[in-house]
């Protein structure tokens, strides 16, 4: 990079890999005249895959590791990163990119599920890299700070979002496990000095076998672990599945199987297996033949029925609808079609799915397209009890009024692999009976468990210069509106956290802010009185809880998460700004392919964008960036008073009309301010052809729409047919240059 001031823009995947086609010529535009660089970095799904393997693919098909030059970038001062949602690949996923690829011509190897060598061992270890979230923990080397700006939170006042109607008489619930889970089996304990540590599991006839190899631990550490345990667990989803069906009410799963990418999947087969277990029993030696994991979801079944004989076929079809005849009615992704809550791990997802129902009434769709009381299973207690406490006051108290309702930001920690989703390569599916110890390099064991087969052992940790940093970040929000730590007393872990809170908040002014530390259910019934009289709280939590509070209470004030503002302010003084959430990318871009119609809204993008244009201007004394973001904070708050974000509906406006849109307003801002005589001059004839051309360039936008587009490929589209049907303007595109 150049001396010039660099702000560099994610290429991810779905539907905002879509939109940036369109909108990163118009940023390129702006920032160009003020003197500043945009450069793009692939963190695809494909393109982190074909980053694993340059030894296997041509020269043509190599590809950087843009994910690990970004990862050295954000510990340096300069950085400044836009990133945009991309996929967290669920085991299924990764095997249809992968697929894909190869289809392309990209000669990658075949996934191998059970490695018969030390080359399908390292095969299996590098796709591994890959699946879930593994994005994330490389860029975020700084805490989260999330929340609304004012402009979205005007519009949303002004025009609240729909909202179901609660009766005091609902039977949605959520059920959690009593025993046997990972909260109640936590051990925790503060590592002092710098060390190295080992994971090694001894079984009760003296055998021992190590599950992962010496690491260091820094000093300070905080390091947990906890199992889950498998027959605690079956027990736990058998009463369950009972209980909806005796109830009448919706049987449901919530789990985080895209993150959590090495024991939600597997609790998710668990309950795969146990819903489907008459089916699978009768059939174990055909299914295990045709590689049938209930790990994948019963919609792995569904697609590996077409390699059996259509008599098998129909009778297992006749036992699957026999089950369900047995079962509670399922929870349905898409009723349309068939598509059930247990179908695919990378569907359930408990940050999208939980606020959602509560949203919806506390209700769920059933096969028939109906919504319908929910019985919502979160196997593990840990957070289960924030989702029950809002339902409880929903019951009580009726929807939120997101008219009047406050808001509630978040500050998170997860710098440098915090917690839960940095355990991915210490967490292991037990295969006999026995012992797990962490050890450290003199022998000391600080950590252990009895466990048994199937049981899921975990592991985690959370260094002290993070937990600083999140501490000061607290206070500086605290500043704004009361901040409140979710921290549990009774969890192993969170009391370690908490006397570290209590030490680093003496090292901060805090006279005369209001800074509380309560347990999770406790501090959820805290913040909803709050809201509901129209007063803002700043939510403190661990990663987990940031990744749910971020999508839960946007979703109620906001209608979308997509809306919120998320900067992470690198820990070496760089700015990660992050652009919302990308749940609903699949179904966005099966429309697009269907209709031409992109209904993504790039909100987030805008938002991010501005923001990462101040950091850019403060750190670098740049003015040019300074009224590039001031306008662009403009444009915004005007395309949100015009009702300028896209549309659901084919033939009306959509991403492509909005990025249009955003472009009028943002040189037309320009065009009136006094500091930039450059900017205001070239920007002011922009403003002016635009504002000719509007009637011309929208009819272009819809004429293309109601017709199927290809693109090439789901994973990895061919960029010029993606740039083709995303920039369909003649006109707005000679405008633009």
């Amino acid at each position: 990079m150049s001396n010039t001031p660099t702000v560099i823009y994610t290429l991810t995947d779905e539907a905002p890999f879509l939109a940036t086609h369109s909108l990163l010529p118009i940023i390129k535009t702006f920032t160009s005249a003020a003197g500043l660089n945009v450069e793009t970095r692939d963190i695809s799904l494909s393109a982190r895959l074909l980053a694993q393997f340059p030894e296997c693919l041509d020269e043509e098909h190599r590809v950087n590791d843009d994910l690990a030059e970004l990862g050295k970038l954000a510990t340096k001062p300069e950085a400044t990163i836009i990133k945009l949602p991309n996929i967290s690949a669920s085991l299924p996923q990764m095997k249809a990119a992968i697929a894909e690829l190869q289809g392309k011509g990209f000669t990658l190897p075949v996934y191998p599920d059970e490695p018969k060598n030390r080359r399908e061992q390292d095969i299996k270890a590098h796709y591994d890299r890959v699946k879930g979230s593994a994005v994330n923990p490389v860029l975020r080397e700084g805490n989260s700070d999330r929340r609304a700006p004012l402009s979205v939170k005007h519009y949303a006042h002004a025009h609240p979002h729909r909202m179901g109607a609660w009766s005091a008489h609902s039977e949605t619930r959520v059920a959690h496990m009593t025993e046997g889970d990972f909260y109640s089996s936590e051990q925790s304990v503060l590592v002092e000095k710098a060390t190295q540590v080992r994971i090694e599991w001894f079984g009760k006839d003296g055998s021992r076998r190590l599950l992962k190899e010496q690491f260091a631990l820094s000093e300070q550490v905080i390091i947990d672990a906890a199992v889950m345990r498998r027959k605690a667990l079956t027990t736990f989803i058998d009463a369950q599945i009972e209980a909806a069906r005796r109830q009448g009410v919706l049987f449901s799963l919530h789990l985080k199987a895209t993150m959590m990418k090495v024991s939600d999947p597997i609790i998710f087969g668990v309950v795969v297996d146990r819903f489907y277990r008459d089916v699978l029993a009768a059939h174990t030696e055909t299914l295990s033949q045709i590689g049938f994991n209930p790990n994948n979801g019963i919609g792995d079944l569904y697609a590996r029925l077409g390699t059996l004989p259509q008599a098998k076929q129909s009778a297992i079809k006749a036992d699957i609808k026999a089950e369900y005849a047995r079962r509670p009615l399922l929870a349905m992704v898409n009723s349309d079609h068939g598509i059930t809550n247990l179908h695919v791990p990378s569907d359930v997802i408990i940050d999208a799915s939980m606020p959602a129902m509560i949203r919806d009434s506390g209700k769920m769709w059933n096969a028939q397209g109906l919504l319908q009381d929910t019985l919502a299973v979160i196997p593990d207690r840990s957070y289960a009890g924030v989702y029950q406490a809002m339902i409880e006051d929903c019951k009580a108290h009726g929807a939120f009024n997101p008219a009047s309702m406050g808001s509630v930001s978040n500050v998170g920690l997860m710098a440098q692999k915090a917690e839960e989703y940095g355990s991915h390569d210490k967490t292991f599916q037990i295969s006999a009976a026995g012992v797990v110890k962490v050890i450290d390099e003199t022998g000391q064991v600080l950590l252990e468990h009895t466990v048994e087969n199937g049981d899921i052992w975990r592991m985690c940790q959370t260094k002290d210069a993070p937990i600083r940093d999140w501490v000061k970040l607290a206070v500086d929000r605290a500043h704004h509106a009361p901040a409140v730590f979710w921290l549990d007393p009774k969890r192993a872990h969170d009391r370690q956290l908490i006397q570290k809170v209590r030490c680093y908040l003496k090292d901060h002014d805090t006279q005369g802010l209001d800074i509380r530390v309560m347990d999770p259910v406790a501090a959820m019934q805290c913040t909803l009185e709050r809201i509901r009289k129209g007063l803002d709280t700043v939510s403190v939590t661990g990663n987990v809880l940031r990744d749910y509070l971020t999508d839960l209470f946007p979703i109620m004030e906001l209608g979308t998460s997509a809306k919120m503002l998320s900067i992470v302010p690198l820990m070496a003084g760089g700015g990660l700004f992050e652009t919302g959430a990308g749940g609903s990318a699949p179904k966005h871009v099966q429309q697009f392919l269907h209709e031409n119609h992109l209904r993504w809204d790039s909100l987030g993008e805008f938002l991010a964008l501005a923001a990462a244009l101040e950091h850019v201007a403060r750190h670098n004394n740049h003015v040019g960036a300074h009224v590039l973001a001031s306008a662009l904070d403009q444009a915004n708050a005007m395309l949100l008073e015009s009702n300028k974000s896209p549309s659901r509906n084919v033939g009306e406006l959509d991403n492509r009309g909005s990025h249009f849109y955003l472009t009028c307003y943002w040189a037309q801002a320009l065009a009136e301010q006094d500091t930039d005589t450059n900017l205001k001059t070239r920007f002011a004839l922009l403003a002016s052809v635009l504002a000719k051309n509007e009637m011309r360039i929208l009819t272009e936008l819809k004429d293309v729409q109601g017709k199927s587009v290809d693109i090439g490929g789901y994973y990895r589209p061919d960029k010029a047919k993606v740039t083709a049907a995303m920039r369909p303007s003649k006109t707005f595109n000679a405008n633009l240059a």
